[in-house]
């Protein structure tokens, strides 16, 4: 063995990501197919499953990427990929929640029938619904953190409960039209018409991602951390910028930006913000990947699931709102149907796992844009909505067998 003498420095350690780093193009590829042994799969099966998507229902159809079919698929995402985000959030806890779908339609009932029959200012209404949505949510957490109530049973009653509360909300009126030219009118059929809107928004959405990484690397490489090298920061964002860029295109060639895209992508934007640059973020997969852990690390845990069952029926009530305004009404059937079903779906076809500790409100999206481009495409096609049903159901099964295969993959491989 070499002797190492009193006075010599110690050898710093190498992280192997480092290495693999530095061997440029190879040592990436090299780093990509060690994640597919693994199990990381990431968001590939969401990117590869929307090329496809696009591309068999555009043979078949002829006009499926056409700007304007593309531009209606953005609106019918919103309202269920807002409700989406919140279940993220439930499920990196390892848990579910049943009742946002209620929650949802209570919030646009409360909302219209104040604005409506009773003469309340409409950002108020709305308002009032928020903070309605969030009591439930609190109620939610508190029976599930502080009783021990399962969240599966304390979510399923608040489904019937506030279903029923929607209903009593609504009394005997039928269906409520919302405003015209009201903000909920306006929430899913307002469109900012100059071609700078979008090209604008894709600009700073290019120049944040490329701040934010570059300041990111910088940290981390002061740190000693791995970090980035500038030429996949520039390709990265280079890419961004074409999907950026090419989208605003897109939109610019029907009607202009949505503004229902804008808020979902704020959403987003901000969640991912809080669970991935945050303490309480960091608290939140803690909690999801191991309760008794947490706690012994300080974290209040019931405070943390309280919060999030907040946040989810929060961004079930903005859901709802923007739902309403698709539909043109509120009315007793506002959030039901499949509208849960679809959200809960999406984060997990988006890469959320079921099982708590991993994912991204960015899958909530993701997935909902692939649920609504099987559901547009066969619509053009005339299929039968039962059919669109098994083939929604076929995708959601692989999307959760992907999951549990991922997760068992990564444990054998010292990575779960």
């Amino acid at each position: 063995m070499t002797e190492i003498s009193e006075g010599a420095a110690p050898i710093p350690a190498v992280d192997p990501r480092l290495m693999v780093r530095e061997q440029g193009l190879a040592g990436y590829l090299t780093e990509f197919r060690s994640k597919l042994r693994s199990g990381d799969l990431g968001s590939i099966p969401v990117v590869l499953g929307l090329i496809v998507i696009a591309a068999v229902f555009q043979g078949l159809t002829g006009h499926f990427l056409n700007a304007g079919n593309l531009s209606n698929i953005t609106l019918y995402i919103a309202g269920p990929g807002l409700i989406s985000c919140g279940i993220v959030f439930v499920l990196l806890l390892g848990e579910i929640d049943l009742s946002l779908g209620s929650v949802a339609g209570s919030a646009a009932a409360i909302s219209a029938v104040l604005s409506i029959q009773h003469g309340v200012n409409e950002w108020l209404a709305m308002l009032v619904a928020l903070l309605a949505a969030l009591a439930i949510g609190a109620l939610h957490g508190f029976f599930f953190a502080k009783i021990g109530v399962p969240a599966f049973v304390v979510t399923l009653a608040g489904m019937l409960a506030w279903n029923g509360l929607q209903g009593w909300v609504m009394g005997n009126t039928g269906t409520l039209n919302n405003i015209p030219n009201g903000v909920i009118a306006n929430l899913d059929n307002y469109f900012f018409d100059d071609v700078a809107a979008a090209y604008g928004l894709a600009a700073v959405a290019v120049a944040g991602y490329l701040v934010a990484a570059l300041l990111g690397s910088r940290q981390r490489r002061e740190a000693g951390l791995p970090h980035r090298p500038t030429s996949e920061i520039a390709l990265r964002t280079g890419l961004l910028a074409v999907l950026a860029f090419g989208a605003a295109y897109v939109l610019n060639q029907d009607r202009g930006l949505p503004l229902a895209l804008v808020v979902l992508l704020a959403v987003v934007v901000v969640t991912d913000f809080v669970l991935r640059r945050t303490s309480y973020g960091r608290k939140i997969f803690a909690v999801g990947g191991g309760i008794e852990a947490a706690r012994r690390a300080g974290i209040n845990v019931a405070r943390v699931r309280i919060s999030v069952f907040m946040i989810s029926a929060g961004l079930a009530a903005i859901g709802g709102l923007f739902m309403a305004s698709q539909a043109g009404f509120a009315d007793k059937q506002t959030g039901g149907g499949f509208a849960l079903m679809n959200a809960i779906a999406a984060a997990v076809i988006g890469g959320t796992s079921l099982f708590g500790g991993r994912g991204k409100t960015w899958s909530a999206p993701l997935g909902m844009l692939v649920i609504q481009s099987i559901v547009t495409g066969l619509d053009l096609e005339g299929i039968s909505q039962s059919i669109q049903f098994m083939i929604t159901g076929a995708v959601l099964l692989a999307a959760v067998v992907l999951d549990s295969v991922s997760r068992r993959t990564q444990k054998s491989s010292g990575r779960g």
